[in-house]
């Protein structure tokens, strides 16, 4: 039976006290400042105020969104009437965070671990004017310029919190997600209006999973609501969609299997991005803008904004098309949910739920397994559902069906051997194999596929390149903390180690997912009898 506790939320009770398999939320979303303030918001980033869009897209007004514009209209009649002063005098505009400075010779996890409280922030309660979104408990950010909490970055982040033994932040990130999912029927990309209408890749299973290696099976029984409130989410409209069609996230391809893809409910440029997105659009005449916008949008939704992955001419942000790509990423994490799912339903005395999603589950592995997987070349590819084709090209995307455990074993040992082959570098693991200029590209490597790789590549018996992709990137991140004194969001890993490049904001400080893989890739290459400091520590990089 379900369980319908006093804990359950009203959209809870509506999906499993009832039966329902909708996914809606119940409580009215705020309005992002695009839609709020027009035509000042649009104004204010076509004139390029900040040198960050995001960073009006943060503003606070000191008034009502009515009554700030009404202000506007007059302030605009009066002489000498200035935007720059208006904006200045109305909003509260967020400032630069200052740069954390550690210790003379405090090491690399030490540093760390001084992080942790640099980098938490508490919102219960927000100002109703601005964007932050409210959440009841605590939470960890990446840093620099993103001053909310994420949703996938803070997987990766959690891995180095149950690292430091900080438990109760883990838990208290979960259940802000938790919370997220009951008030908006889904986990928004982050803790802004603006991001609302999308949501990121699904990582609360994985969450509760790492939750449940301190607090056993009764993590799973506790989020087994929530855990279904996000497989509805992210299967929304599947009943009705025919063969070849798509809808929303789901995919029905034409031989009838279901997969998922990402996507975004608002077809205008990003808030955050905005003159951004209107000159990719305009760099794109033949295309609809609000197709443009869309495909932007569901970028963002991946976590891989920007990549050639998503590009149909990889030269050009204009040619992206992510909505017609079915990710092999996402489509294993979705695996991975079913398969939780199944695991909270038996926890919880259910067995007919265990029995349904573990069907959902073995569906979507065969189909992974056959229709995103490249046997003359190898290795597991996106498919393009417009051409009806796969996607060739190698990314290290092609990992999460063996960290997830999709792969058979042949799969997996042709997946590392490729991977080797074509990824592996001086510094750690490539994103792709071209560099475009985007930064889900070469020559960076990122810290979650890192993870992803080693425990991926372990999972299947390759420990030795396990050993070389994680060994490798720890020494690139202790490199560039040795030179500068910090952790940074990405990394070069094409040759000379430093701090990546490319995308649309300058390089962040911080960084949440860095520091959390940094210490769990410490703990994991680290003799099982010592603690490991520094990369140094872990071994050297072969």
């Amino acid at each position: 039976m379900p369980i319908c506790s006093p804990l359950t939320g009203l959209l809870l009770a509506a999906l499993l006290c009832t039966g329902s398999a909708a996914a809606e939320p119940i409580h009215q979303a705020p309005q992002p400042p695009d839609q709020q303030w027009q035509p000042l918001f649009q104004q204010v980033q076509g004139a390029h105020l900040f040198k960050d869009q995001k960073t009006f897209a943060d503003a606070i007004p000191r008034q009502d969104a009515r009554s700030l514009l009404d202000h506007w209209q007059q302030a605009q009649k009066q002489p000498g009437y200035s935007l720059p002063a208006f904006v200045a005098h109305q909003f509260a505009v967020p400032g630069d965070t200052a740069a954390y400075v550690p210790p003379a010779g405090e090491s690399l996890r030490a540093h760390i671990e001084g992080l942790w409280p640099v980098l938490t922030r508490s919102s219960s309660t927000v100002d109703p004017h601005g964007s932050l979104l409210p959440l009841p408990r605590p939470y960890v950010v990446p840093g620099g310029r993103f001053r909310e909490v994420y949703y996938w970055d803070s997987y990766f982040t959690m891995l180095g919190l149950a690292s430091s033994g900080r438990w109760q932040q883990v838990r208290d990130m979960v259940d802000n997600f938790a919370w997220q999912l009951d008030q908006y029927g889904h986990i928004p990309n982050g803790n802004r209006s603006y991001y609302l209408s999308r949501s990121q890749p699904p990582f609360f299973s994985l969450m509760v999973d790492l939750l449940a290696t301190h607090e056993g099976d009764e993590a799973y029984r506790r989020y087994l609501p929530h855990l279904r409130i996000e497989h509805a989410f992210w299967m929304r409209g599947a009943e009705g969609v025919p063969a070849g069609s798509a809808a929303e996230r789901v995919v029905r391809l034409a031989n009838g299997q279901l997969l998922n893809r990402y996507w975004d409910a608002r077809v205008v440029p990003r808030t955050e991005s905005w003159t951004d997105d209107l000159a990719t659009a305009a760099q794109a005449p033949q295309r609809a803008p609000s197709q443009v916008y869309r495909d932007l949008r569901a970028g963002a939704e991946s976590g891989w904004d920007f990549s050639s992955r998503w590009l149909a001419d990889p030269a050009a942000l204009g040619s992206i098309h992510t909505t017609a790509i079915v990710p092999v990423d996402l489509n294993s994490l979705l695996f991975h949910l079913e398969k939780t799912v199944v695991r909270a339903s038996k926890a919880a005395g259910d067995r007919a739920a265990a029995r349904d999603y573990e069907q959902r589950a073995q569906a979507r592995r065969k189909a992974i397994n056959t229709l995103l997987w490249d046997a003359a070349q190898g290795w597991y590819v996106d498919r393009d559902i417009e051409r009806g084709q796969t996607r060739p090209a190698l990314t290290a995307a092609a990992l999460f069906p063996l960290w997830l455990q999709v792969a058979t074993r042949s799969q997996a040992r042709q997946t590392a051997a490729a991977v080797e082959a074509q990824l592996l570098r001086q510094g750690g693991l490539l994103t792709t194999t071209v560099n475009t200029g985007q930064q889900w590209d070469a020559p960076n490597g990122w810290a979650p596929l890192q993870w992803v790789a080693v425990d991926g590549l372990q999972h299947y018996g390759q420990d030795a390149l396990a050993r070389r992709v994680g060994t490798r990137f720890l020494h690139t991140v202790q490199s560039v903390y040795d030179a500068e004194g910090k952790l940074v969001e990405k990394y070069v890993v094409d040759g000379s180690a430093g701090g990546g490049g490319g995308g649309e904001y300058p390089l962040q400080d911080g960084f949440g997912w860095s520091n959390g893989v940094t210490l769990a890739l410490l703990d994991r290459l680290c003799a099982p009898t010592r603690q490991c400091d520094s990369a140094q520590d872990a071994g050297a990089a072969d």
